[in-house]
């Protein structure tokens, strides 16, 4: 824009460019900003680029610490369970020994068993002598218990487990008629 009306003598002194009779100083100024404005531009993009590319190489280190967690969750649960395959192997090697040594040897492989399965979070339900609990016990059949208040549950046809306090399964159980 060129303004037509001349300027004062104290304008160029007041900080104001002095018009130039053909505007080539205000040409020269906006191809200066332009330049300015493209430089800026490219960088920005150039930012965009960069940022783009972390960003991906992020979702692509996610994805695959996310299918590493997959593939080896169960680490060390199945480490835990080794011995118990160990003991269950050398008891089925093992020739001639009599019913009570293999029960026991079935009692410590089992006892073992259960130690792995509480060490991560596994817990037994067995609520034999307790009312029934529908959120955790599965009544199977109703049966004549003298002596036991009704509801209340008299045998264990399978035990019910917990995982870290969430239900995996509850038990069988039978309870005492009203």
């Amino acid at each position: 824009m060129q303004n037509n009306e001349p300027q004062s003598p104290g304008a160029a002194a007041q900080g104001q460019p002095e018009q130039q009779p053909d505007g080539s100083g205000e040409l020269e100024r906006l191809k200066a900003r332009v330049a300015e404005l493209e430089a800026s531009n490219a960088e920005l993009r150039e930012t965009v680029l960069r940022e783009k590319a972390e960003l991906e190489n992020q979702r692509r280190r996610l994805h695959r610490d996310l299918e590493q967690a997959r593939r080896f969750a169960n680490e060390k649960l199945l480490n835990d369970l080794l011995p118990v395959y160990d003991g269950l192997e050398m008891g089925l090697q093992s020739e001639g020994g009599d019913a009570a040594a293999v029960r026991e040897g079935l009692a410590l492989t089992l006892k073992s068993l259960l130690k792995v399965g509480e060490s991560n979070g596994l817990v037994q339900i067995d609520p034999l002598g307790q009312p029934l609990d529908p959120e955790r016990h599965h009544a199977v059949s109703m049966v004549e218990a003298p002596g036991q208040a009704p509801g209340t549950v008299v045998s264990v046809l399978q035990k019910g487990y917990v995982l870290n306090e969430r239900l995996l399964r509850p038990a069988l159980v039978a309870v005492a008629k009203d």
